[in-house]
């Protein structure tokens, strides 16, 4: 770690005091760079040079305000999967591009294991506004070939820390 940079083959280098900011910042990313400082054994400076190569590296990529979508008025949560009629980069990059651009949809990712293609997680408030998000909006996505809806119940967790 001596260039202050990080690569794919130096991420073994991240010592237990980057992690431990990590893990801090991940649960708790509005604690101050003392506080930080403190819970990880380091004066202010150390620590935010570190939290700084953390950024430059790209290993933090932003912080994040969590809400309750319930009481945001969004308690419908529904995970829709999605087959594509072609598997081409323009097809696929015309969708992705498309799907990002819609609030409702909360993550995207590209799936195997199945016979769909994309995962979405979608918020809704109801299931009127799904159904126009649905009729509406996704399924006239050009390529949009098949959709598979399945309703959450209750969210078990979610975490982000690793």
């Amino acid at each position: 770690m001596s260039s202050g940079h990080f690569d794919s083959a130096s991420l073994a280098d991240i010592d237990e005091t980057d992690r431990q900011l990590l893990r801090l910042l991940q649960t708790q990313a509005r604690m101050s760079i003392t506080e930080l400082a403190e819970r990880v054994n380091l004066s202010a400076t150390p620590c935010a040079r570190r939290i700084k190569r953390l950024e430059d590296a790209g290993i933090i990529t932003g912080y994040h305000t969590k809400t309750d979508a319930q009481k945001l008025g969004y308690p419908l949560a529904v995970f829709i999967a999605i087959s594509m009629d072609r598997h081409t980069a323009e097809r696929f990059e015309q969708f992705e591009t498309k799907v990002q651009s819609f609030d409702e949809v909360v993550s995207c990712s590209i799936v195997t294991g199945r016979t769909e293609d994309y995962l979405i997680k979608v918020r809704v408030r109801d299931m009127a506004h799904y159904e126009e998000f649905l009729l509406h909006r996704l399924n006239r996505i050009e390529g949009v070939a098949q959709v598979h809806t399945s309703f959450e119940l209750r969210e078990v967790f979610s975490r982000s820390v690793i």
